[in-house]
């Protein structure tokens, strides 16, 4: 499982565009006729703490710091993405809205010490550069003046030499407040990945047999897995677009085909992946 929930979590703090203009009532859902409050600039940062998967497949789990940012200047929307980065290059707030823009993340599977000691006996990888770009449309007003529906595909290729191959990441997002001070948010989403990839991070060669006791594995690629998370955001300021918020995301995938067969997973490990983070962000 990729840190993708760093995404879900920023989005959680950085929610507030989606609003209109504070109603009379405080907390209130907004009114149609209220005039949208969307800035034509704004920053939005966001800290918190995880707990992630030791490595891809594995049932061991650790906590880990996290950080997020999102940024509108000059129409250009920029956001983390995990350990990496995106810009939407041609964002215009209209109600159908087309996403297009470059992405570049840097993956850490399996690159440092590993809790399982039969696993940690497997060949250290080195860390991917996977640099490319996503294309997608953004429907608003669907249930009510202010929700989001997203989709998206997003491709990236490693370039630093790691597994040397291509991702396929297509994902689902709604969102939508429920008052000026709440925001919730759900996603779908799947990796495909090819043999290169599969077989750098999931098979098990007869020298890996040797050092490890590992039954010998040759994965194959395709569909990796696939995920299903929910974000919620809660402002402290009581206003979701500026000042203090908290935010909360639970987040599970599935790895199928070679990926749950995987010794790695199988014997070691688990195909069902959890996460959890919560945090705090500000919003300027």
């Amino acid at each position: 499982m990729r840190l993708s929930f760093l995404i879900a979590a920023g989005a959680a703090c950085c929610a507030t565009p989606a609003l209109a203009q504070p109603s009379d009532q405080p907390g209130a859902l907004l009114q149609p006729n209220e005039q949208p409050g969307l800035p034509k600039n704004y920053l939005q940062v966001g800290l918190g703490v995880a707990v992630n998967p030791d490595y891809d497949g594995s049932d061991d789990y650790r906590f880990i710091p996290g950080a997020v940012f999102r940024a509108r200047y000059r129409g250009v929307d920029i956001a983390t993405e995990g350990l990496g980065l995106s810009a939407d290059l041609v964002s215009t707030g209209r109600r159908i809205d087309f996403d297009l823009g470059p992405a570049i993340t840097l993956n850490l599977n399996r690159t440092g010490g590993i809790d399982d000691r039969v696993v940690d006996r497997l060949p250290q990888r080195d860390a991917a550069v996977e640099v490319g770009g996503f294309a997608g449309i953004s429907i608003s007003k669907l249930t009510n003046p202010f929700d989001s529906l997203s989709l998206r595909v997003k491709a990236t290729h490693d370039i630093a030499g790691a597994h040397g191959s291509t991702i396929v990441t297509p994902s689902l997002t709604y969102g939508t407040p429920l008052s000026l001070t709440t925001f919730v948010g759900a996603s779908v989403s799947a990796e495909f990945v090819s043999d290169d990839y599969a077989d750098y991070y999931f098979s098990v060669s007869p020298a890996d047999t040797l050092a490890s006791g590992l039954r010998t594995f040759d994965a194959d690629g395709g569909m990796k897995e696939w995920s299903l998370g929910l974000i919620l955001g809660q402002s402290l300021s009581g206003d979701l677009r500026k000042g203090w918020s908290l935010f909360g995301l639970a987040n599970y995938s599935r790895l199928v085909g070679d990926f749950k067969r995987s010794p790695l997973v199988a014997d070691r490990g688990s195909a069902n992946q959890w996460f959890g983070a919560v945090g705090v962000g500000y919003s300027w």
